[in-house]
């Protein structure tokens, strides 16, 4: 019986607001191999590149990932520079990107990992990640030229339960569109080359995950630096080391730098403040703009049988 031809997705869209730009991947020069890793936001983007790193890498020590896999779709980033060091790299390349699925040009030659993360956990880590930016990092963001959409990015009020409820109305601004983002993602989750990760199965079961990303990028294991590459995939290690993850670049925007970047990694952390009436918002609203399996997933990590 002949094999069934695959068909991948197509991009049917352009997202170009104040931080990215989809257009950058048109004509990206794809290798044979080549690793993308998508998330939203302060989704376990940091670890998911840890964890590639530690498999293309072999558990080597001081990886700097963030540095390593560019953001291509980061407008502020020259799109020359970004090529630049792609190309002269020889290592299994890994790439990084926050774009929803139908707004990326999905290539055969690549392999693509999707991580998410519960909503309101997301949320509750992208607040500390707002609030830690530098007053350069606006300045820079909000004065960079050409045509995106959007107002400007301001650093966030202190209301918590209010920036809930903004980051709702305006589906995770200053980001880029979080159920678009899930839910693109979730669609193409049977497409050969695509895997959905979750954040709560790495944290419940991280070694096998490790395996089941490793056997995703057709990498063989070395047991002998199975506990090396383990051991650097935890947040211990990644908080401890977090100056290694990008020695030039991010340490220069948070506030704190990147031991302030690489935060706690827990879930949950939300219940105190939030309270039943924000939680309802927000799965009246998961509820409305993402599909019933896509939601539990998001949600809990479990895909349908």
């Amino acid at each position: 019986m002949a094999e069934t031809e695959v068909i991948y997705p197509k991009k049917s869209r352009e997202l170009c607001d104040l931080l990215m730009d989809s257009t950058r991947w048109d004509d990206f020069p794809y290798r044979d191999g080549d690793i993308v890793i998508g998330t939203w936001a302060k989704s376990g983007t940091t670890w998911t590149q840890q964890i590639v790193g530690q498999l293309v890498f072999n558990g080597e020590e001081h990886l700097a990932v963030m540095d390593l896999a560019p953001w291509v779709d980061f407008r502020v980033a020259p799109l020359e520079h970004v090529l630049e060091v792609v190309e002269a790299q020889t290592h299994r390349r890994f790439l990084k990107t926050h774009l929803p699925a139908d707004a990326l040009t999905i290539s055969p030659k690549a392999r693509y990992i999707f991580l998410a993360r519960g909503g309101l956990d997301t949320l509750w880590s992208w607040y500390h990640h707002h609030a830690n930016l530098t007053p350069e990092v606006y300045e820079l963001v909000n004065n960079m030229r050409g045509e995106h959409s959007g107002p400007p990015i301001q650093p966030p009020i202190e209301d918590r339960r209010q920036y809930l409820r903004d980051w709702l109305n305006n589906d995770g601004f200053p980001m880029g569109p979080f159920w678009r983002t899930t839910q693109t993602w979730w669609d193409i989750r049977n497409v050969p080359n695509v895997l959905l990760v979750h954040y709560n199965n790495l944290k419940a079961d991280m070694e096998g995950e490790i395996r089941r990303i490793a056997a995703f990028l057709e990498i063989e294991i070395d047991d002998e630096r199975w506990p090396a590459i383990v051991e650097h995939c935890t947040f211990d290690y990644m908080k401890k080391n977090a100056e290694d993850l990008s020695p030039d670049e991010y340490s220069k925007i948070f506030i704190g730098g990147l031991r302030t970047f690489v935060n706690k990694g827990t879930n949950g952390r939300w219940r105190d403040t939030f309270t039943d009436e924000d939680v309802e918002l927000f799965e009246k609203h998961a509820s409305e703009n993402l599909s019933p399996d896509c939601k539990h997933w998001l949600e809990t990590g479990e895909m349908p049988l």
